[in-house]
């Protein structure tokens, strides 16, 4: 790490411009400490990650898949300046960016060049740095096994730094499993930072700490639907009056609510159980319950008698 902070001093010295290396999510790794700075190389420096606007604007240019030296525009609203962006890349993989302000124009495609090499050596390094991909796996799932047993800063903490997360990072969990999360047990998924709008079976993401708090809610939730919940969708924000099933006591009966409830479980038939349940479900709507379970109105209001 040494020779490539050296390689940023000496490329700074030789363009005359401040030189950044960060990694993928706009973490920055190395820098020179000469050159002419403007708002976002500071904010990048001290916050340690680039503001919003500037990051916002890396994926508007779809710099991460260029091959080549990209020079971005300035950017006033975020303070932003001229700047040579040099895709740090190890065998085709984008571990990084390689950064050089230029806010005056005096660094031509020729001269932007000499960053290759450093650009390579940012690409080794970074590489070398992470663990392989099974000790990445090992680790993550001791992690995310602490993290369902119930709420655990340090194990959060320690995940966002292995996964390279926002510290504000939020989770969902979907049952059964959607590809592109994290496999869980009981056929589950985590999934960091989700899409707005989408319908997860745990409902709206939690922080990461509260992983566990999204598997219990995504696990109920299935329970509910298989206990014979109709709801809209099978997510927790959709279960209505269920959230009063699925949080009861585990010693709680239905006989303990309201004792006909055990009478009906008694009869030799069921048909007055399945009456009663349909009625419930349905609001109280004597003509939908009577389509549901096909039979006359008068029939329905004779097993409610």
């Amino acid at each position: 790490m040494a020779d490539l902070q050296a390689a940023v001093e000496a490329l700074a010295a030789r363009l005359g411009c401040a030189v950044l290396v960060e990694d993928v999510r706009h973490h920055p790794l190395w820098w020179s400490a000469q050159g002419e700075v403007d708002a976002v190389r500071m904010g990048s420096i001290l916050q340690r990650e680039a503001p919003p606007l500037a990051a916002a604007m890396v994926a508007r240019l779809g710099i991460a898949r260029a091959e080549q030296p990209v020079r971005t525009p300035a950017l006033p609203e975020a303070d932003m300046a001229e700047r040579w962006c040099v895709p740090v890349r190890e065998s085709g993989v984008l571990h990084g960016y390689l950064w050089v302000l230029d806010p005056h124009r005096k660094v031509s495609e020729d001269d932007v060049a000499e960053a290759l090499p450093v650009a390579g050596l940012a690409a080794r390094t970074i590489a070398r740095l992470q663990p392989d991909a099974d000790e990445r796996d090992r680790r993550r799932a001791v992690l995310l096994s602490r993290l369902q047993a119930g709420s655990n800063p340090d194990a959060a903490r320690a995940l966002v730094d292995l996964e390279d997360l926002s510290t504000d990072a939020v989770v969902v969990v979907n049952q059964p499993r959607v590809t592109g999360g994290w496999a869980l047990p009981d056929g589950m998924t985590a999934h960091v930072d989700p899409r707005p709008g989408g319908a997860h079976t745990s409902g709206p993401p939690v922080p990461l700490e509260q992983l566990g708090v999204a598997v219990w809610r995504a696990v109920v939730t299935r329970r509910a639907v298989r206990a014979g919940a109709r709801l809209f969708r099978p997510t927790w924000d959709a279960l209505g009056s269920w959230h009063l099933v699925v949080t009861a006591p585990p010693d709680l009966s239905p006989g303990l609510i309201h004792p006909g409830a055990d009478l009906l479980r008694s009869q030799r038939r069921d048909d007055l159980l399945v009456t009663a349940r349909c009625v419930l479900d349905n609001a109280g709507d004597v003509t939908l319950s009577a389509d549901e379970l096909h039979i006359h109105r008068s029939t329905l209001y004779y097993r409610l008698n």
